[in-house]
């Protein structure tokens, strides 16, 4: 009998291994040495569960068929990214998701490696100057859905741990759409977080969309665009793509690109990922940032002569993820702006530079590494000028105690002088500080935008 049983297991993953290894279209080599393994480990469970006498391992519901997510094209990571072997779940020290739901704890999140101001150093990123819209959640309580966004599937705001930080939780397949960004001008900046863990067995992939459309409420459910750009990568592996889309058909694509960061890591995937999307046009030109990396510059990614007034983020496969076994997919921190500063000429010139691009972790003067780029533009003006001397000033919303904003405006304001001491090598004798708190908003504090455009930091010429 146990002969049979063993028998029976090496022509399933036989079969399993044809299917993966032999796909409709060709898969990346990351693809499918991921897979590969994946078949491996399986292999080896399974005939350690034949040993124990336990039987069939194959638990997993039947994932959608080898299809294209696209007609036009093709998914540029859907395409890629094939069934992987059925694991048992294992809820060890290294464990499922840590999210807190309507205030049920489970278990501990993996830790998540947080990237360090020195990683930044080629960072060239500038975000926008004028906040048009931002969404931290922190208006939305957790189990909701935020009232700023439109969805055709599900979604509720969770928190990891004690963190105050909010996401909202994507699970199932389907579009959302914050309502803030849209009419984009010439040059804007969007960016946000991005926190995946594949878990799952089945195909999955994510997506986010910016495009132009005569009515972008009928079309927000739509997965094909007429005059846009579509970006897409797999769950859990760093193979991506991206096309571009001029009167529907494809003037420019690439479906081989390689993003390290949007991997998960581990032998089964679990360790998650988190990346920090920086997205930049100017004119027709398209940057993407994924973390601290330019993973694309296109220079004729918009037509000059459409209005571009769209933004959607969606995923494809997630509704075949099993309750006790979710794949994970969330947003968080979205910040819609428009117009980088001239900083030569309004610190030089005019004697005053007002920044909203210097970012700090939520109550805390650490600053993000994704400030690196105004960091970098403001050390290079002030080397460039070395007899000029500023001060700097922190201001804070006015979320919380007064007394603690004035604190944390000042220690912000400490931070940023040691930043530039230490980082860009400016004289800390031309840096003085100061906090104002929340004394003196630039706006009323009655938005997220508008708290996010009043937690600036100013530099003025002594």
């Amino acid at each position: 009998m146990k002969f049979y049983i063993m028998l029976i297991m090496f022509w399933t993953v036989q079969s399993l291994s044809a299917q993966i290894i032999k796909p409709k279209e060709v898969a990346k080599r990351k693809a499918t040495d991921r897979t590969n393994n994946a078949i491996d480990r399986s292999i080896d469970k399974g005939l350690d569960k034949v040993e124990e006498g336990i039987g069939n391992i194959f638990k997993k519901k039947s994932p959608p068929t080898e299809t294209s997510d696209r007609t036009k094209g093709g998914d540029a990571a859907s395409t890629k990214q094939k069934e992987i072997g059925s694991e048992e779940n294992e809820d060890d020290a290294k464990g499922s998701a840590s999210i807190e739901k309507k205030e049920t704890r489970k278990e501990q999140a993996a830790p998540i490696q947080k990237a360090s101001m020195k990683t930044y150093s080629k960072f060239d990123f500038v975000p926008g100057e004028k906040v048009l819209g931002f969404d931290d959640f922190n208006e939305t309580s957790v189990g909701d859905f935020p009232l700023e966004w439109n969805t055709n599937a599900s979604a509720e705001i969770v928190t990891f741990n004690d963190s105050p930080e909010k996401w909202l939780f994507m699970s199932q397949d389907g579009f959302f759409q914050p309502d803030f960004v849209k009419d984009m001008p010439e040059n804007f900046t969007l960016e946000y977080d991005i926190f995946t863990r594949y878990r799952s067995n089945n195909l999955l992939s994510y997506n986010f969309y910016i495009y132009s459309s005569p009515n972008p409420k009928a079309d927000f459910t739509e997965k094909y665009i007429s005059n846009g750009f579509y970006f897409n990568w797999g769950g859990g592996i760093e193979s991506a793509g991206f096309e571009v889309y001029e009167n529907g058909e494809v003037v420019n694509k690439n479906e081989n690109l390689v993003i390290k960061s949007l991997a998960c890591q581990g032998d089964g995937f679990e360790e998650p990922s988190k990346v920090h999307f920086s997205i930049w046009r100017q004119k027709s030109r398209l940057r993407i940032y994924a973390n601290e990396v330019k993973v694309l510059d296109i220079p004729k990614a918009f037509d000059p002569k459409l209005k571009y007034n769209a933004f959607k983020l969606g995923s494809s496969y997630m509704n075949y993820t099993e309750q006790e076994n979710k794949d994970e997919y969330m947003v968080a921190n979205v910040r819609y702006a428009v117009g980088a500063p001239d900083t030569r000429s309004k610190l030089i010139t005019e004697g005053k530079l007002v920044t909203r691009g210097i970012l700090f972790d939520v109550n805390s003067d650490k600053i993000k590494p994704e400030s690196y780029g105004v960091l970098k533009e403001i050390g290079k003006v002030l080397k460039e000028n070395p007899t000029v001397k500023v001060k700097i000033i922190g201001h804070t919303d006015s979320d919380g105690d007064d007394t603690k904003n004035l604190d944390l405006s000042k220690r912000r304001a400490a931070s940023v002088k040691n930043s530039l001491s230490s980082e860009f090598g400016i004289e800390a004798s031309r840096l003085e500080t100061d906090g104002k708190g929340e004394s003196q908003p630039s706006e009323p504090n009655t938005s997220p935008q508008g708290k996010a455009n009043n937690r600036r930091v100013e530099f003025v010429k002594l």
